[in-house]
């Protein structure tokens, strides 16, 4: 069995407010075993409802709605239904005597408009709502168990967790565990990284192996679905081991993890600090750095070295470099580490120029072209990359690369001493 996800509202499909619910409850399901085939949005719209409601109660054994359960004219899920079933409106007194009395704990007086959140399909159960003032709606359609849910995030979730979990599990809906692990890696873009895992990639493995990108980070999700937990890790662990194998040092973290986390927590390991000299990242590079928790114990502080008189008086970086070789320059960007490091007193420093754009300097230096150096005492090491994107991707992915070419080396020095 499969399960649908609906999510209702104009607001959703005109990009004004983002969809948080289907992905919140497609979690939810996974931990419950019961896999999530199709997401769907759509506007408020009487007959475009009526006709998701329909497909997905041919396609799909459970249907979870959320929106459409307000009191204004625009919220239409529950004439949807009712339409769906062939079956007319009738008015719950409890759940009226409920909302009513949630309008009175606000010291507020209840609209006779919010009376048509009393009404549900004939044969229909009400779903209690503690938070707000729309209970859902509980029925079956077709092949299909459907659970309508209001919009409203908090109340939501908060239904799901004290009435629809415990109503599916009672159903024998739930269908053991479905786990999901996230294997995390840099350095490599996503069809190099599929050629190296393509047999394990191929679809109806089990587990299931799944590729994503995300502004250069490109994860592997291992899915896998078992009676229990345990049962379900031991699926997923050979197929991490390969991973884990074929791609070596790519591999820098797991489920949330990002690159600053897991530098900060090899500085750490290390009792090494770093220090930060910004040209085209403009500070991203530092804000990355600072959103660790504890950052100060190992991130020093940093530059932002934006013009050539700036390179110069706060960093050292020779005129004769600079008017040689350019500011985007791989001799530029290791002066400027260098600098930063001799200034800062850090045990690293790295340092970042390039043309973040839009518009290219010369047919040498393209747009997104970019140089990153990185400063220790007594040796230097600098990488260029050609990025495509926009202005904000390219520092973004800049910053990235910076704290990656600063993994690579603590590895290294983990490793050799």
């Amino acid at each position: 069995m499969k399960a649908e996800i609906i999510s209702i509202g104009s607001e959703l499909t005109s990009g004004k407010n983002l969809d948080t619910n289907s992905q919140w409850l497609s979690i939810q399901l996974a931990a419950m075993g019961i896999p999530v085939g199709w997401h769907t949005t759509i506007a408020d719209d009487f007959d475009a409802n009526l006709q998701a409601f329909d497909i997905a109660s041919q396609r799909a054994g459970l249907v979870i709605a959320s929106g459409g359960l307000g009191p204004t004219q625009d919220d239409l899920t529950r004439e949807v239904l009712a339409k769906l079933i062939n079956q007319p409106l009738e008015f719950h007194q409890p759940s009226w005597d409920t909302i009513v009395e949630m309008f009175t704990k606000r010291n507020r007086a209840c609209p006779d408009r919010n009376k048509v959140q009393a009404f549900f399909p004939k044969g229909a159960e009400p779903i209690p709502n503690e938070s707000g003032t729309a209970p859902g709606i509980w029925m079956k359609a077709k092949q299909s168990y459907i659970a309508a849910l209001p919009g409203v995030p908090r109340e939501m979730k908060s239904m799901f967790e004290a009435w629809l979990k415990t109503r599916l599990i009672e159903l024998g809906l739930a269908q053991g565990v479905l786990i999901q692990r996230k294997i995390n890696t840099f350095g490599l873009g996503e069809s190099a990284i599929e050629e190296k895992l393509f047999d394990i990639t191929k679809r109806g493995n089990d587990p299931e192996v799944g590729i994503t990108a995300s502004d250069a980070v490109i994860s592997l999700r291992i899915l896998a679905s078992a009676d229990n937990e345990a049962a379900a890790f031991k699926k997923i662990a050979p197929a991490e081991a390969i991973i884990r194998e074929r791609l070596g040092e790519l591999v820098f973290g797991v489920e949330e993890e990002e690159l600053q986390d897991v530098v900060h927590q090899m500085l750490q390991k290390a009792g090494k600090t770093i220090a930060t000299a910004e040209s085209i990242t403009g500070g991203v590079l530092a804000s990355k750095f600072t959103k660790v928790p504890g950052a100060s114990a190992r991130y020093l502080g940093g530059f932002v070295t934006y013009t050539n008189d700036v390179k110069k008086s706060a960093l050292g970086v020779p005129a004769e470099l600079l008017e040689q070789f350019g500011a985007c320059s791989k001799e530029v960007t290791l002066a400027m580490a260098e600098g930063c490091r001799e200034r800062t007193g850090a045990d690293f420093a790295l340092a970042t120029t390039g043309v973040a754009g839009p518009g290219g300097l010369s047919p040498d230096l393209p747009e997104g072209k970019v140089f990153v150096a990185l400063a220790w005492k007594g040796g230097a090491h600098s990488e260029t990359n050609q990025w495509f994107g926009n202005r904000n991707e390219v520092q973004s992915r800049t910053a990235k690369m910076a704290l990656n070419i600063l993994r690579l080396h603590l590895l290294k020095e983990a490793k050799h001493g």
